[in-house]
């Protein structure tokens, strides 16, 4: 156990060393900012046009704002040629402002809170992926690109406990990563927008059915718990991506190949899901599932037949065959190569 702690450690260093982790922190700290000013930037045009089309100069309140997103939200259920899946997504966006309105509960005015959630369900899906690929992808198929795995082959430690300890790197830096980014995304949000809101309520579970809004299981969150859920399920999309990127580092000698064919895949994923969400087996991609954190929303459209829990199963299911194929071929890797 000690030896395999210290094989860990030793990866740990030897990622490190290679600044990748500088280079994710400096991309996010960028991104991160960005998007806290162009949430303050689009809020501050929404109360404009509000007042444009009202013709109010002030005792204007988020109320006024979200009935103005109710009314342009049944606008745009009844424009022609709009799909069933995206009718019932704008119905339960219709829904859940009229209960937060209901309920006086502000949905719309920009927090630190609100802004760290909403940064983890736009970029788990193709942006954060990207990260956890840059921080892994070269994990194993660096060996070769350095012509240092020979050495590493020949050394009088099990391979299995070789490639378990880069594994283990490799979930450590992506957990670090997720905690970065909550990190980041707090103080640059609470700095930007002077409003925390950790303690106002979030509504989440509307449901659509044959057509009706569902709201029997609807659950009243603090917006601080609404988070730990959403970073956890991101977290867990995460550790699924680092886990097919170790799979393809492990299979492919080449750095830029490896780091290339997961990142189509990502991608590809995304297309899929928007031209074929027709064909029974795009649900079963992994890159279609990543999206967890959005089934907690209104406005997610997922392709028939699936659900979080559908969603988790399959990317487990990936995962775990991606572990099983890792250490079958990295176990009979040529000592030649």
């Amino acid at each position: 156990m000690r030896n395999l702690l210290k094989l860990i450690e030793n990866e740990v260093i030897k990622m490190l060393s290679k600044r990748k982790l500088l280079l994710i922190t400096a991309i996010l700290l960028v991104l991160v900012s960005l998007f806290a000013y162009g949430e303050m930037h689009s809020y501050q045009n929404t109360i404009q046009r509000y007042m444009k089309s009202s013709g109010q100069t002030q005792n204007y309140n988020w109320k006024s704002l979200a009935n103005q997103q109710i009314t342009d939200l049944k606008t745009m259920i009844n424009r022609p040629n709009i799909s069933e899946n995206r009718k019932n997504s704008i119905s339960i966006q219709i829904e859940q402002l009229q209960y937060y309105v209901d309920h006086n509960i502000n949905p719309i005015t920009p927090s630190a809170g609100k802004f760290t959630v909403e940064f983890m369900q736009q970029a788990v899906y193709l942006f954060f992926p990207l990260l956890i690929i840059i921080l892994s992808g070269d994990i194993v198929s660096g060996e070769f690109s350095a012509k240092t795995i020979k050495i590493l082959l020949t050394r009088a430690v099990p391979r299995w406990k070789i490639l378990l300890s880069k594994y283990a790197a490799v979930l450590i830096l992506s957990c670090i990563v997720i905690l970065e980014t909550a990190a980041m995304c707090i103080l640059i949000s609470t700095f930007m927008f002077h409003n925390s809101a950790w303690l106002e309520p979030v509504i989440t579970g509307f449901k659509a059915v044959n057509g009706n809004i569902d709201t029997s299981g609807v659950v009243r969150l603090y917006q601080w718990q609404y988070a730990i859920l959403v970073y956890s399920l991101g977290w867990f999309s995460a550790i699924c991506i680092a886990t097919l990127s170790f799979m393809i580092s492990v299979l492919v000698k080449n750095t830029a190949t490896s780091i290339g064919i997961i990142m189509a895949s990502i991608i590809g994923g995304q297309f899929l899901q928007f031209y074929l969400s027709d064909w029974p087996l795009v649900k079963y991609f992994f890159a279609v599932n990543l999206n967890l954190p959005q089934y907690l929303t209104g406005s997610y459209e997922p392709v028939n037949g699936m659900s979080l829990v559908f969603s988790i199963l399959v990317l487990c299911a990936w995962a775990f065959i991606s572990l099983i194929i890792s250490f079958k071929v990295f176990s009979k890797e040529d000592v030649l190569v």
